[in-house]
């Protein structure tokens, strides 16, 4: 497939929390490589999706959102993380809310000065802007913040003008060799794609901080003829969240496992038998070795 011309590079999307990044990535593929909720800091890990075609092969990577809250030893791996997306980056699509400047964009605008990446700036939720008029007042605004070799405004969740973006994207990649093979989509295993499919089930069902609070980390996970078995311990920092975790009777576990389940079905195709347990681990989130044993990369 690869020639003389063929392009391949990586393409970091970055931004505040909760602005849109993981839904334009999975728009982009037609697949859903990262996780989405309502909720900021829904992404907690650099993660590759591989978008492949028959003259360039252009690798999005999904960072979590710069964001200026980071007492937790977490909070700063994600913002380290989503940094050193940067020096990889041969195009950089910074997202933005439409009509909604923030001071963490102001912050992640200030990261884009350092770096020698072209930078594409997306203003994200164009569908609910109203009158449309407000929209060529923010994309002016935008345009005078920065020299960004493009401003575009999108909507990552409505799919509008996303192949006008896709399109541009090939002409800002280097000439090389596909770097990954034509039929992967995403760097991360099944595991860790089952992990955080219960996360996102565990977020949308809770409420206030306890989605902070938690991660998931895969004990087993078996295949056979039948189907998949697998067998995951949600980790709590408190005794008084697991209570929440579990829900009364057990009930809004059994619904977390449930939604899990028929999801990783409908993604694998197969029948999957899952089993939850909710552990305490006293305050992991501020702890750099329970975050590397849980599978939290050190950037």
């Amino acid at each position: 497939m690869a020639n003389d011309s063929y392009r391949s590079g990586f393409v970091a999307v970055v931004g505040r929390p909760n602005v849109g990044k993981s839904t334009l990535i999975n728009t982009i593929l037609g697949n859903k490589v990262s996780i989405v909720t309502p909720k900021p800091q829904t992404t907690r890990h650099r993660i590759l999706g591989v978008d492949t075609h028959e003259a360039y092969q252009a690798i999005y990577i999904d960072t979590p959102g710069i964001h200026r809250k980071a007492n937790k030893a977490m909070n700063r791996m994600m913002n380290r993380t989503a940094a050193n997306a940067l020096v990889d980056a041969d195009l950089v699509l910074f997202m933005t809310e439409a009509n909604r400047w923030t001071e963490e964009d102001q912050d992640v605008l200030v990261r884009l000065e350092n770096i020698a990446a072209p930078v594409i700036a997306l203003l994200n939720k164009i569908d609910k802007v109203h009158p449309k008029e407000a929209l060529l007042r923010s994309l002016a605004e935008m345009s005078e913040r920065a020299e960004f070799v493009e401003v575009m405004p999108v909507s990552a969740r409505k799919n509008e003008n996303i192949n006008r973006l896709v399109d541009l994207v090939p002409g800002f990649l280097p000439i090389s060799e596909p770097l990954f093979p034509e039929d992967m989509t995403t760097d991360r295993s099944e595991n860790f794609h089952a992990a955080e499919t219960i996360r996102e089930k565990l977020t949308l069902a809770l409420r206030q901080e306890i989605p902070y609070g938690l991660t998931v980390q895969i004990e087993r996970s078996v295949r056979d003829e039948k189907g998949i078995e697998i067998n995951a311990v949600i980790w709590v920092e408190r005794d008084s969240q697991k209570g929440i975790v579990v829900g009364k009777g057990g009930s809004l576990l059994k619904k977390v496992g449930r939604a899990a389940r028929l999801e990783l079905k409908h993604q694998l195709g197969l029948p999957v038998h899952l089993e939850l347990w909710v552990k305490v681990k006293d305050n992991w989130a501020d702890n750099e070795q329970d975050l590397l044993r849980l599978g939290y990369e050190a950037p």
